[in-house]
Parts: structure tokens; sequence; C-alpha cells
């Protein structure tokens, strides 16, 4: 989860395939008709006549296992992007499409792998959804599933590169958080690794330097167990693992209620927490760095946007400035957040669904007092000289931009591919 912001107002089916495999390249797009578990690719044999062999799949536990027949060449950072075949789960979530974009304008060979019925309360069917991943081969499946996700690759008939995931769980509760930032990242690690994939992107969160939250923890699990295969048990395999800061969509949520005339609202003094926010496609194009660039490999890679830290109150002060309008705050107490969530947290005793909403309370308070920066380890203390910049898209043009069009496309939940 990457909600990132202090305040925003509380199988089997028949396959048409269009085209043909060649050379293992990919000459054009796929049609297929899935079946309600999982749709893939079914593509005819090359000149090579490749074959496949089946092999008993293997449970989420098993990060070691072994490459299939259909294993690529651990040498792809010497291949042209065209000649590289980049799995992407989480490919319709908010960065997930920027990333799909970035990938297929770098050439790569792009397989997206999405849900059949995608976005925010599944409002895309799979017609939406080949339009929006448009340049890139969807792969119809369910990475909740290991078994149909394996299922699912090894029909594409070739081999996978390298994996990016942006799967994100839905809201950082209890139970998405373990469904979707450990288990369902994993599956896409033990298929990928599986069909050849020598090298794994993974973006997680700055946050989790300060791990409160269940959706922190699930992220950290799985980083761990991402950096013990590449160092301790693989030493062919590779990671990189970005941990951006703020996304502009979760500073946005003010923009329409100052510019009715409303106050901004702000926890505390405003400068409770602060952060270098970073655009989608500034952070999509970071990703995309991440697969051939050999600087990026086996590093944890904070990152964030151009330009200074802002708290806050900067944030409302540059919103004010671009609509020309005096400036207007409503300071709240943090302590408030501080007594709903204790409340909650003893009805939570007796009656455990409340846990849920109590995680929901906890979100809100960590990202209303924390600063989405470098935390220095000796200094206890958030850097902003330490956290790295990236990219030209300022937070100003944003709102600019939100003033003139809205939030449209912007729109926060779609954390979860």
């Amino acid at each position: 989860m990457s909600l990132c912001s202090s305040f925003n107002v509380f199988a089997s089916y028949s396959p048409k395939p269009k085209t043909f495999f060649k050379n293992s390249k990919f000459v054009s797009q796929f049609q297929v008709k899935s079946s309600p578990l999982a749709s893939t690719f079914q593509i005819h044999e090359s000149s090579t006549n490749l074959k496949f062999k089946r092999a008993r799949l293997k449970p989420i536990s098993s990060l070691n296992s072994g490459i299939s027949e259909i294993a690529t060449s651990s040498s792809f950072r010497n291949k042209n992007p065209k000649d590289v075949n980049v799995l992407v789960v989480g490919s319709t979530g908010y960065i997930g499409r920027f990333v799909v974009k970035e990938l297929i304008k770098r050439g790569f060979n792009v397989i997206a792998v999405a849900r059949e019925k995608s976005g925010i309360r599944g409002k895309n069917d799979k017609e939406e959804t080949l339009k929006q991943l448009q340049g890139a081969n969807v792969c119809f499946s369910d990475v909740t599933q290991l078994e149909t996700l394996e299922k699912s690759i090894e029909n594409l008939g070739f081999g996978i590169d390298v994996v990016v995931s942006c799967l994100a769980s839905r809201n950082g509760g209890i139970k998405d958080s373990r469904k979707i930032d450990y288990e369902a990242t994993k599956n896409s690690l033990v298929a990928g690794k599986k069909f050849g994939a020598k090298h794994f992107v993974l973006l997680s969160a700055i946050c989790v330097q300060k791990p409160l939250l269940e959706f922190q923890r699930a992220k950290l699990k799985f980083e761990a167990e991402l950096m013990d295969l590449a160092e301790n048990k693989d030493s062919s395999f590779t990671y990189s693992i970005v941990r951006p800061t703020a996304f502009f969509k979760s500073l946005g949520g003010q923009v329409e209620i100052v510019k009715d005339g409303k106050p901004y609202v702000m926890f505390g003094d405003g400068k409770l927490c602060a952060c270098k926010p970073i655009s989608e496609q500034d952070l999509a194009s970071f990703i995309a760095d991440c697969v051939l660039e050999e600087n990026k490999i086996n590093q944890v890679l904070p990152i964030g946007g151009p330009g200074k830290a802002l708290t806050p109150l900067e944030q409302g002060e540059i919103l004010f400035r671009i609509l020309g309008k005096e400036p207007k705050f409503l300071k709240v107490p943090i302590e408030i957040m501080d007594f709903v969530i204790g409340v909650l947290d003893f009805i939570a005793k007796i009656f455990p669904s409340v846990g849920e909403a109590a995680e929901f309370g906890k979100i809100g308070r960590y990202y209303a007092a924390e600063s989405m920066l470098i935390l220095d380890p000796e200094t206890g203390e958030y850097s902003e000289e330490k956290t790295p910049s990236y990219g030209k898209d300022t937070l100003e043009d944003f709102f600019a931009k939100v003033i003139r069009e809205g939030m449209a496309g912007q729109e926060l939940g779609e954390q979860f591919f």
C-alpha cells in the first residue's frame, strides 16, 4: 500500500491468435477468450519447436524452485530491450499502468498480468483492461493463486527475464496486506523464477523504515525473503527494491475543497510530516531504469521527486498561491486521532471484527505524523538531504493541473492490480 498522505479529508479456453510467435519475439498482440479463473496465451510453435515440460507445481513456500526447460538466459542485460520479456504484476494499479506504458515505450516485451475485472471495485471489464494496457500482451490471471498464475505463465510459451511487481493492498487492512503485500507478491516471485526470471523489481514504500502497520510488516517480510534468495540461495538471481516517497495523488485530495473557499486542513502545526512527492510518470521511469541498469542490482532504492522536502503547511501555501487566495488553515490536534484509535483498539478486544477499523485509524495517524523521507539510523530523525531526488515533475505543476482538470484518473483506492 502506498497511501503516503498526511491528510486527505476524512484454465481452459479457446484462443484466437491474431498473429504468431517467432524467434522468441512478439510480433503483435493476441486476442484471447478466458475462463473465469484465468486467461493465458496459446502460441503456435516457432521454427525451433519449443518443447514444454509440465513440472509438478510447487507450494508458495518454495522460493528456491528449479528453473523449467524454457528458462531464459541470465545474460538478459546484454540483450536489446525488444528481446527482454518483462512480466508486470499489479499492471492496472495506479503506478502499474504507468510502469507498463514506460516499459513499452522503451521497447521491452511486456506481459501485463491483470484480473478479468480490474480497477476500483472491479469496474473495468476485459475490453477496458486491454484498451488501458494497449501495447502490452495482457495475461488475465490471478496472482493470489500460485497454481493459476504458474499455469498462465506456462501457457505463454516462452520464458520470463524480469518480473516487475507493482502489487499493493487496496486499503492496508490486516487481511488484505497479508494476502497481497506478502502472499501474492511472493507468488509472482515463485512463478517468475520458475519460468526463468533472473531479476525482480519490487515497488515497496519508504514508510517501511518505521514499521508500525500491518502492510509495512507484510512488505518487509517479503523484502527480507527476496534479499535472502538473491544473497544466500541463488547468486545468479538479483533484485531491486524501490521505496518511493509520497505520490502526487495522495496529496491532491484537498485541491477542490480549497478551490471552493474552504480551509486547508492539517494536523498539529503542519510541520509534523514532510515528503519529496514524486509523480507517477517519474516513478515509472525510475522503476524501468531498474530492469537493466547494473548499478541498481541488489539494492534498496529510496526515491523522491525533485526539489526540497515539503511539509503539509508548505503544500497548502503552494496551493493557495496558485489559486491566488489568502492562506486559510484549519489545524487539527493529532491527539484526536489517538483518542479514536484507543477507543477502537479497546472495542476490538471485545469484537475482533473492529480490528480492521482500528488498523485504518492507525494508518491515518501514521501518515499524519511521520515524514516520507530517509530515516537516519544514527540520529533517529528523517533526513531531507539523504533522500534521493529523481525526475522533473513538481507538486506545484500537479496542483495547477488538478485545478484546471480535476482529479480524474487520480482516484484514491486503486491500490491493487
